[in-house]
């Protein structure tokens, strides 16, 4: 079910630009976002970029030890929200870096923001062309499979 929910360009320019890897110099490398979230906007017509609910490649080692750790920080215990993480993991041949999109849907949060949340989400995925790995996650009690994309080494 379409909930008529749109996506701000602001959603989708910041996801073209975590997803473009080009060859950059290091300032620009230091702004490209690790995780960004996305939220309703007040009117509940519009998924917006949150204000302030980001982790620069630059904070990592500054500000940022563990950037999925902080990212989990980001998260509001009683609402729900999307997310982009760029993952870092390694397989047996090589490393590698996945945008990973997340829906985050607490038990706390009100069953209508979960409700309209779960509505939108196609209007949001769809705008995320090429996006592999897709994470719902209802609480932070579940250290299991679901963490497997956690950075390397950590």
């Amino acid at each position: 079910m379409a909930s008529g929910v749109t996506v701000n360009d602001e959603v989708i320019r910041v996801f073209n630009d975590m997803k473009v890897r080009k060859s950059s110099t290091q300032d620009e490398v230091k702004k490209r976002k690790k995780a960004v979230l996305f939220c309703l906007s007040d009117d509940k017509k519009k998924i917006i970029v949150e204000e302030g609910k980001q982790i620069l490649v630059g904070d990592i080692g500054d500000t940022v030890d563990d950037p999925y750790a902080c990212f989990v920080k980001l998260l509001p215990p009683n609402d729900c929200r999307y997310g982009l993480y760029d993952a870092t993991y390694e397989t047996k041949e090589s490393k590698k870096e996945d945008l990973v999109f997340i829906f985050w849907a607490p038990e706390a949060a009100p069953l209508k923001s979960k409700m309209i949340y779960a509505s939108s989400k196609d209007a949001i995925k769809k705008k995320f062309t090429g996006i592999k790995h897709e994470w719902q996650v209802n609480g932070l009690e579940h250290p299991g499979p679901r963490h497997a994309g956690r950075e390397a080494g950590r």
